[in-house]
């Protein structure tokens, strides 16, 4: 018998097997994961059982396989995958630059959902840290601080400063005392040991001789800037590596000689195979779905029309870069998560249907499962009659031996139809019919379409591309029956289905080739100078790659090479990682300027235009040796003789948009090359079910593939009265406008403020200027930038608005926030239509734009032109025309103000700006789009809808919470008090109607306007009531108007929240709407208070400006403990890495922890605030804006308060209270330490 091969993909459910035999065959081979009543390992036993079929010779289980006849083995695993989700890693240890021990739990500090009281935030993967006493720091050149310590040389030929050594000694100490405690693997991440690795390489030297069993390293996990994600990977790999060992070495030892002589591979996350005994756990995590994206690429990428494919993997679940909360900074495949699988829940929330994201898994799985599962998009399709239980193994029920469950699932869709019919009849404005389970059914498929839509557009659109312009290629099991459906809504003509659709990943691995990766660090200027460099390096690093192939068995003639550099232009954060061709020792320099010329083109696509003039970077040199798959397939089926006579294996009717139609079925086994299947049909294969919908044409390859002509649109139906499952597709498809407008400004801005902290929203408005989607960017914007909109219309009037004319506007009579957040607005006109027929608008926040300090954020402002440039109704662009001259004079005007200085950032901010403007043009597209496909009328009634649904959820909380308040107190009112840190009483009362769902926020009493700039404009009030109604439903529903319409605010004039014209505002938007939302949370006693600050620092001087906001510590609830480390409420920017402060900025990071013990008592524990300090390298100003210095957070029903923050600035041997806000001069080795405030605990600690 001849050598044959075993492609093995074990998933979490299923282990998907291919075998490949000598003469180009394969077949398939599909069985449980986990089950050990009848086997220990999956792979194990598959390929055992081949091996008996083929050698028709016994092999028992348990006995060791024989491997003559084996010619290599190549896996994909989710092994470490399940570890990280179920938390099963290897006890793990993190050694840490001292001052950082709690880097990796801060993170960048954001929250994952910004309307969630209780913060949950994954657990970092080590169980202890263990700070160690050595510092390295980059050289800066504008440094005039006396430094101590010895000058070294870093990898990549800078000099970089070392501080401090290794004690060894102390060292041992510690490692001894981690070893002693029952640690046998560590992680090691050193501040710039990407650079330095030398620390790093002393402590595994070390902790080898001691005896530690695994070590790694965050400059071998990756060799990049960024402390952060280079710590979570090291992480990773600590707590992932030994298990992989474990599973490699329980695999092998199924084998004669442990599968010695054998080639044994694993598939990486980035798409390529390496040896076994190379494969670790921070290459690992997307092992299994690299496969799949391979074999896409390799099965559905067509030569001849060059088409760009996206891959559609639709399976129960899925995972993507960023795995169960832990970020990967390696090597992977862009893999973008679709939420809505097959074991998707399905809901009927509020008059919409909601699909997901609860997964009822595998156990107990949907209802059809017959496990007392949950109503799922597998249920779904099931009634519509789309997956025939007939066809599908008997494997449910908890004896795993019975069919499918169709009653099951036809009893929860009567349920779900009884409350949606429930629902319409209650509703005057819902077309009165009574919906069917299979419309009730088909409405959530659609629903389910649309949410999967959505990333896909995301994905695409972030690449800059027409997702319009791919084929979509299908695999995973549930694929196949969305496939026609999804690229219908896309825009997408052709669908690709592999015959092998259904175990994909492991025939993609089986294509794949192993890679070899080489990565070091240059932080060099791409230049004629540096060339030379770049080519000794790809030279070495290429000539290590093919020597570690060489190794593996590959010859020279199959073994290639792939170079990258990874770029960016000087004072940006985005990075690209730039392949081009390269010979290694060709010293020509345009064989090193191919790669500018490649960068610019990916630059311009990506971003929509080029930097003239600036200098750009090279952060990294990677080079990816390649041996290349021997493997080749040679499969072909025979060619049919009449194309349009397949024959079919029976008949069914399904349900479909018109109705029940009878659908042919076919046996994919049983087609030939050349047969056309027209739908409705229905394509069944072994592991999956093709649905080829009404009016699509599917037609066979000579190699047994589908593709699936997708048939266009079809006429929409007109009626403007609420149907609810159209009602939850316009919701997704009003939001994806805003989420798409978001991509296009992150993706054009130049600003580390918009592009990298995330400083900005995006919206969609009514012709009125009512909000209908917001996308959830940053709180602070959410209902001012409705506020902003209404005051253009008014001002302006209908004559005043034309087609072609953008809006500038900050100020806060016209609906501002604070200066820096420059406003962008732009009509949608349609012909025939004189006034606008919609509006989207976009907020950003400027680094700079001038007035009394660098970055706009005075804490000494008396009056608004202090602050910066102001805008009231500028039009940036007058009926198409870009007013760049008056621009220009305005961003410099605050120069005439005594003290002031105009822009700092000129460029950046023109550069923002247009990307401003092409985010609202990226909105009218989609709008246009959505306008021609439904019709205006029906999108315009369909708007007014989704307001009505968000209403709705606001009333019925305010009934609820009135209720329960009439109940406790006998008054139907609620109230707070609360005081800024300058002695400003903040008051309100909250009145509710509890028949109507009404309220009335009163802030009568409230103390008066400010000298200084905590003065906040009315739109500042707005969003932060509006954010509180949303966090008070606390479930996902439409943020809009709607929200607000049951809702009086009243606001005393002259007061702090009601300032004249002239007021400075800059710190109302960033402390004064904080302290609003601890006062709203207050008096609805909903949870206790968080820091009530976001603690903004700016520092620099006439060449530079820097911002920062700190997090604090979040106020605890009911049932649950305050997040520490974290920014709350109304921001949730992210903060800036300290290697990249430290590279970039002239100062150095010494201390970012927690601040313990700083979170309020109680039953339920106040979050920790934390501390930052920041030394500076020369002299410099700086400015700080904060509150909860005075008065601390306060705790709720026992809970105590969380304590006050502090800032302190070390100078030689002085420690001074500089106060909450202050502007002041730094000298040179001066330290600025900001204790930030902790969050208030929540019922009494006795309890």
């Amino acid at each position: 018998m001849t050598k044959i091969g075993f492609a093995v993909d074990r998933g979490g459910t299923f282990t998907d097997v291919c075998v490949f035999y000598p003469n180009g065959k394969t077949r398939v081979l599909k069985l449980l994961s986990e089950d050990p009543e009848n086997y220990a390992d999956a792979p194990t036993e598959a390929i055992r059982r081949v091996l008996e079929e083929e050698t028709k010779g016994e092999i028992r289980r348990g006995e060791l396989i024989p491997t003559e006849n084996i010619a290599w083995i190549r896996m994909g695993t989710t092994v470490a995958t399940n570890a990280l989700l179920e938390r099963k890693g290897e006890k793990t240890a993190l050694l840490v630059t001292k001052g950082f021990k709690d880097l990796l739990f801060i993170g960048n500090q954001s929250r994952p959902r910004i309307f969630d009281f209780d913060i949950r935030i994954p657990e970092v993967l080590y169980s202890d840290v263990i700070e160690i006493d050595e510092r390295v720091i980059p050289s800066n050149q504008k440094c005039e601080m006396k430094e101590i310590g010895e000058e070294a040389m870093a990898t990549n030929g800078q000099k970089i400063l070392v501080e401090r050594s290794l004690n060894d000694e102390e060292l041992r100490v510690s490692l001894e005392e981690i070893k002693s405690n029952g640690f046998h693997s560590l992680a090691v991440l050193f501040l710039h040991s990407y650079i330095y690795p030398a620390h790093e390489l002393a402590v595994e030297r070390l902790a080898k001789a001691i005896g530690f069993k695994n070590i790694s390293l965050s400059h071998k996990a990756m060799p990049m800037i960024k402390a952060v994600p280079r710590g979570f990977t090291v992480c990773a790999d600590a707590y992932l590596t030994p298990k992989i060992a474990e599973y490699i070495r329980g695999f092998t030892k199924g084998f004669s000689k442990e599968i010695e002589g054998i080639r044994v591979e694993f598939m990486q996350s980035d798409g390529g195979l390496c040896d076994v005994h190379n494969f670790c756990g921070s290459r690992a995590i997307l092992s299994g779905p690299a496969g799949g994206v391979v074999g896409v690429a390799r099965t559905a990428y067509n030569e001849e029309t060059k088409k760009p494919v996206i891959g559609f993997d639709m399976g129960g679940t899925s995972t993507d870069t960023t795995t169960a909360g832990i970020t990967i900074q390696a090597p992977q495949l862009d893999i973008n998560t679709v939420a809505a699988g097959g074991g998707s829940r399905l809901f009927f929330r509020n008059g919409l249907f909601v699909v997901g994201p609860e997964s009822a898994g595998a156990h107990p799985g949907p209802v059809s499962y017959k496990k007392n599962g949950y109503l799922a998009v597998t249920d779904a399709n099931l009634v519509l009659g789309r997956i025939l239980p007939e066809y599908f193994p008997n494997i449910f029920g908890h004896s795993a031996n019975q069919p499918l469950d169709k009653e099951a699932a036809l009893k929860a869709f009567e349920e779900f139809a009884k409350d949606v019919n429930k629902h319409v009849k209650e509703n005057r404005e819902a077309i009165q019919k009574k919906y069917t389970i299979e419309e009730v059914a088909l409405g959530c498929i659609a629903v389910a379409n649309e949410e999967m839509c959505r990333p896909i557009r995301a994905l695409t659109q972030a690449k800059g591309y027409d997702t319009s312009d791919h084929v979509l290629a299908c695999f995973g099991g549930a694929g196949g029956q969305h496939a026609c459906a999804v690229a219908r809504t896309l825009g997408i003509r052709e669908v690709f289905v592999h015959k092998y659709s259904g175990v994909l990943s492991a025939y993609g691995i089986a294509l794949a080739d192993v890679v070899a990766e080489m990565q070091e660090p240059a932080q060099k200027t791409f230049n004629k100078e540096n060339f030379p460099f770049f080519v000794k390096r790809f030279t070495h690093l290429a000539k290590e790659a093919s020597e570690q192939l060489k190794a593996q068995g590959f010859e020279d003639s199959s073994i290639e090479a792939e170079f990258y550099l990874h770029m960016r232009y000087f004072k940006t954060d985005c990075a690209i990682m730039i392949c081009a061709p390269f010979k290694p020792g060709n010293s020509r320099p345009e064989t090193i300027e191919k790669f500018m010329e490649i960068f610019r083109s990916t630059y311009k696509r990506e971003f929509g235009f080029i930097l003239e003039n600036r200098e750009v970077q090279v952060d990294d040199i990677r080079v990816r040796g390649i041996g290349k798959s021997e493997i080749k397939i040679r499969e072909k089926i025979e060619h049919c003789d009449d194309p349009l006579n397949a024959p079919s294996i029976g008949q069914k009717d399904c349900y479909f948009e018109d109705g029940p139609q009878k659908t042919q079925l076919y046996d994919l086994k049983g087609l030939q090359g050349g047969h056309i299947v027209k739908g409705p049909s229905i394509i069944i294969d072994a592991n999956s079910t093709i649905v080829v919908e009404p009016g699509c044409t599917a037609t066979i390859s000579d190699e047994g593939n589908v593709r699936i002509e997708v048939a266009s649109m079809s006429e929409r139906d007109k009626s403007t009265q609420v149907d609810p499952i159209r009602l939850s597709i316009f919701s997704n498809r009003f939001m994806s406008i805003a989420e798409q407008m978001g991509r296009v400004l992150q993706r054009t801005s130049i600003s580390t403020n918009i592009k990298e902290r995330l400083d900005f929203s995006c919206a969609l408005f009514g012709p009125d200027g009512g909000l209908i989607a917001n996308a959830p960017h940053i709180p602070v914007h959410l209902g001012g930038m409705q506020y902003a909109v209404k005051f253009q219309i008014s001002n302006l009037g209908s004559d005043g608005i034309h087609e072609g004319d953008v809006i500038l506007s900050n100020h806060p009579k016209a609906g501002g926030s604070h200066l820096p957040d420059l406003t962008v607005i732009t009509p949608v006109f349609l012909p025939g239509n004189q006034n606008p027929v919609f509006f989207l608008a976009n907020r950003g926040h400027h680094a700079d734009i001038g007035g009394l300090v660098p970055g706009s954020m005075p804490p000494n402002a008396t009056q608004l032109l202090q602050e910066g440039a102001t805008f009231v109704s500028f039009k940036i662009v007058d009926r198409g025309n870009f007013q760049e001259e008056q621009l220009i004079e305005l961003l410099n005007a605050p120069g005439k103000v005594k003290g002031c200085s105009g822009t700092r950032q000129l460029s950046d901010n023109i550069s923002d700006l247009k990307a401003q403007i092409a985010a609202n043009n990226k909105g009218i597209d989609l709008v246009i789009a959505l306008i021609k496909e439904y019709g205006l009328e029906v999108v315009q009634a369909y708007m007014q809808h989704i307001q009505n649904t968000a209403e709705e959820s606001v009333r019925d909380l305010l009934k609820k919470v009135g209720q329960r308040v009439e109940e406790e107190t006998g008054r139907s009112s609620l109230s707070a008090e609360d005081w800024m840190d300058d002695g400003t009483i903040l008051k309100l009362t909250v009145d509710i109607d509890s028949q109507k769902g009404e309220a009335v926020f009163d802030f009568t009493g409230t103390g008066p306007e400010c000298l200084w700039s905590t003065n906040a404009p009315n739109a500042v009030t707005l969003s932060a009531v509006t954010y509180c109604l949303r966090c008070l439903v606390a479930r996902d529903i439409p943020l809009n108007s709607g929200c607000l319409t049951p809702v009086k605010i009243v606001i005393p004039p002259n007061s702090l929240l009601d300032p004249s014209e002239n007021a400075p505002v800059v710190a109302g938007n960033v402390l004064t709407s904080q302290r609003i939302c601890d006062l709203i949370f207050k008096a609805f006693t909903a949870v206790a208070a968080s820091q009530g600050c976001m603690n903004n620092v700016t520092f620099g001087d006439n060449e530079f400006g820097y911002y920062e906001t700190i997090a604090g510590g979040a106020g605890a609830g009911d049932g649950f403990d305050g997040r520490s480390g974290v920014h709350t409420h109304m921001t949730n920017t992210r903060i800036t890495d300290p290697e990249i402060l430290e590279t970039r900025y002239p100062v150095i990071l010494r201390q970012f922890s927690l601040r313990p013990n700083s979170g309020g008592h109680g039953k339920w524990r106040g979050g920790d605030g934390v501390i930052r300090r920041l030394q500076f390298r020369k002299q410099l100003q700086v400015s700080l804006l904060t509150e909860r210095r005075t008065f601390s957070p306060y705790g709720l029903f026992g809970g105590e308060p969380g304590k006050r923050g502090q800032n302190l600035l070390h100078r030689k041997n002085r420690k001074l209270n500089v106060g909450a806000k202050i502007t002041m001069d730094v000298e040179p080795g001066d330290e600025l330490e900001i204790l930030t405030p902790g969050g208030g605990g929540y019922g009494s600690k006795d309890e």
